[in-house]
């Protein structure tokens, strides 16, 4: 497996998860377009696109920072415009970037709902759009986007109404993606994380640094994202995978490296219920 020469799009690739997912593809020598805001150095968040883009390209990849904001159609289309011409093409979409607010329905305001509904949904469906022309012309074509199973449980919206729209739309559109261009050999998919992932969002909007001792590193849903960018586009559409199942079926058996303090027992992420079974011998604690 490699993704060597390939050029992914990753939206929210300045931190986080989505910088893992460019770090773990530049090792193989891929090309990659960092599609974030960030530009300046945040007061409390760490990365800019272009403390990314060196990494990526100590990493042994190629790297284009590009300042995006998914809410805009004519920002979104240009940087993918761009990525294109500067690689030769894109292979795989990356819907990484998402906002996340977990306030009730009746706490959150307005301003805020239509933030993460334009970020998480349509920033999803913007992007895969425009990167569609360039990945039908692309041999193992693969959008990826980081959103939950569907699963419609009262439970998964009570209490967060507005985030939970946001995630299953996300999710929504690699369903209707998947359908629409199977005939197209491009594989659409979602990945999710089985517990917590250490991560700035989840640092500041769960519960800060206690939170992120109970938490995995990124660096597990970034190798899981790796095998399945690796996989024929025209076998595996459709999929709603959980991290460290597709790691599992892929022979990793010890999965303690990726705890963030190694001993703890993980807590389960806010869409996976504790009924998914998980890998043998791999404990996760359900705090609903």
């Amino acid at each position: 497996m490699s993704l060597s020469g390939k050029t992914l799009f990753i939206t929210g690739a300045s931190r986080g998860i989505g910088l893992a997912i460019a770090l773990r593809a530049a090792a193989d020598g891929a090309n990659v377009a960092i599609a974030a805001k960030t530009a300046e150095p945040h007061p409390k968040l760490p990365g800019t696109i272009y403390t990314a883009a060196r990494a990526i390209e100590e990493a042994g990849g190629r790297a284009l920072p590009l300042v995006v904001d998914v809410r805009e159609e004519a920002s979104v289309t240009a940087a993918v415009s761009r990525c294109a011409e500067t690689f030769g093409g894109i292979d795989i979409c990356i819907n990484n970037a998402s906002a996340i607010n977990l306030a009730s329905t009746a706490e959150i305001d307005m301003r805020r709902y239509d933030l993460i509904q334009q970020i998480n949904t349509r920033g999803t469906f913007v992007t895969s759009r425009a990167c569609l022309p360039y990945l039908q012309r692309a041999p193992n074509p693969h959008i990826l986007t980081l959103s939950p199973p569907l699963d419609l449980q009262p439970k998964w919206f009570a209490g967060h109404l507005a985030y939970s729209l946001s995630k299953y739309g996300m999710s929504l559109c690699t369903l209707g993606l998947a359908a629409e261009y199977r005939g197209h050999g491009i594989a659409c998919n979602a990945l999710w994380p089985r517990t917590t992932i250490a991560t700035a969002a989840v640092e500041f909007a769960l519960g800060g640094a206690q939170m992120l001792r109970r938490c995995r590193k990124p660096q597990i849903v970034a190798d899981a994202a790796y095998l399945i960018l690796n996989r024929p586009a025209r076998e595996c559409t459709g999929q709603f995978f959980i991290d460290d199942s597709v790691l599992y079926e892929a022979g990793v058996r010890d999965f303690a490296p990726y705890s963030v303090e190694p001993g703890t027992v993980p807590l389960g992420d806010l869409f996976i219920d504790a009924s998914v079974p998980a890998p043998p011998g791999v404990q996760v604690e359900y705090l609903r």
